[in-house]
């Protein structure tokens, strides 16, 4: 009935506007507010080169975690932590952290022309591969937490998704770059070969429960639990 679909589309728009209006505007200024200031010589205030901000240096801590998948530097990281909140942010972040100050089209053209300073085709594709496959946005995590209606199995879920995603890409750029000689052999590539390998016998591994037709259920348990 149109009264449905009509009552059904205000809940969830309804429900959207609340959480644009609230954790990602919130998230938003923070960020904001995070790049335009900073200190210099020692003294904090409002700064004109992005690479000296809060942002820069906190990015610029935690960008480690990120290098043996080919992007380890601020910005990057910075990109990959909005696109927690919503997807489309990793381009625009990239064109303001880059320092273009207008309009990004949906493609990011404006900004193909810096993406070769900063990565590498493999290391692009890298990063492209963690930013698809990780958490999603704060709005999909917020339906993972009603549809689980547990915290602890949302956490695990929303981990689960971020671990496949570095190991992936791990394996891509670890990999890849040892057969193009974009990276030398390390410990990491000995890591991601492990990760490949375990994947393939995932693949592989005979099925236990191939000729299992029927469920069995355990009924000693049951009496006792009735006991």
């Amino acid at each position: 009935a149109w009264g449905n679909v009509l009552r059904a589309t205000w809940e969830r728009g309804w429900s959207f506007i609340k959480r644009a209006g609230t954790v990602i505007l919130a998230s938003t200024i923070v960020l904001w507010f995070l790049q335009g200031f900073g200190f210099t010589d020692g003294q904090f205030g409002m700064v004109e080169d992005n690479n000296t901000s809060l942002l820069a240096s906190i990015g610029g801590a935690v960008s480690f975690i990120f290098a043996p998948l080919g992007f380890g530097f601020w910005q990057a990281t910075v990109g990959t932590v909005t696109g927690l909140i919503a997807k489309e942010n990793v381009v625009s972040t990239l064109a303001v952290l880059f320092g273009f100050a207008g309009e990004v089209s949906e493609n990011g053209d404006e900004i193909w022309a810096q993406i070769p300073a900063y990565f590498t085709p493999l290391a692009a594709y890298s990063f492209m591969i963690f930013n698809l496959l990780c958490a999603p946005c704060f709005a999909a995590m917020g339906a993972i937490k009603r549809e689980m209606n547990n915290g602890k199995w949302t956490a695990a879920a929303i981990g689960y998704m971020c671990l496949l995603a570095y190991c992936t890409s791990l394996v891509v750029y670890q990999i890849g770059g040892l057969i193009t000689g974009e990276v030398a052999f390390n410990f990491f590539t000995v890591v991601a070969a492990a990760i490949l390998a375990l994947a393939v016998w995932l693949l592989v591994r005979p099925n236990k429960y191939e000729n299992v037709n029927e469920v069995s259920v355990d009924t000693r348990k049951l009496i006792r639990s009735k006991s």
